[in-house]
């Protein structure tokens, strides 16, 4: 890289440090290039970008931003996830860990949160945003079933005393 594409790649990861709103950073020694490409392609998506980084222009990135915490992180074969869901991303990551152990989730940050690894896989058991609406739409809905149920019942019951009344 010359100096001019060095600035532009600080600038770049700069912004994407400060947009994200949750950043993983993982080794990735070891992984084939198909490897790669396959999580890659999960992650897009879901509109996560995984980046290799250079880890020492990415520290220079890093100072001026609310990620600056991650920079001890950046050593060896790194490359980052930069997503606006964390739990989306942690989930990816954990799962193709697990399947490939090649894949070394390191910590990253969610918000202003620093996470380590545990944290992480932590992340990665939360119900994703859907799931959590999906729940939410259920709860509120359960009351509103039994009410009506309860509201349906003595009409059904005197309708079937009228019935057999009516037989006698």
């Amino acid at each position: 890289m010359n100096k001019e594409q060095k600035k532009q790649y600080i600038d770049n990861m700069t912004s994407q440090f400060d947009k994200s709103e949750a950043v993983i950073v993982t080794h990735y020694q070891g992984l084939t290039v198909s490897q790669l490409d396959d999580l890659r392609k999960k992650m897009r998506e879901h509109g996560i970008k995984f980046k290799i980084t250079n880890n020492r222009i990415t520290k220079i990135a890093l100072e001026n931003t609310k990620c600056k915490e991650l920079s001890n992180l950046f050593s060896g074969p790194t490359a980052v996830a930069l997503s606006e869901d964390a739990i989306t991303s942690a989930k990816i990551l954990t799962k193709f860990s697990k399947d490939n152990e090649n894949l070394k989730i390191l910590g990253g940050i969610m918000g202003t949160d620093i996470l380590d690894v545990a944290g992480v896989k932590n992340v990665a058991t939360l119900p994703s945003l859907d799931e959590a609406r999906a729940k939410i739409v259920g709860i509120l809905r359960s009351p509103a079933q039994k009410i009506a149920s309860i509201l349906l019942a003595p009409a059904s019951k005197i309708a079937i005393l009228a019935l057999e009344k009516s037989k006698k």
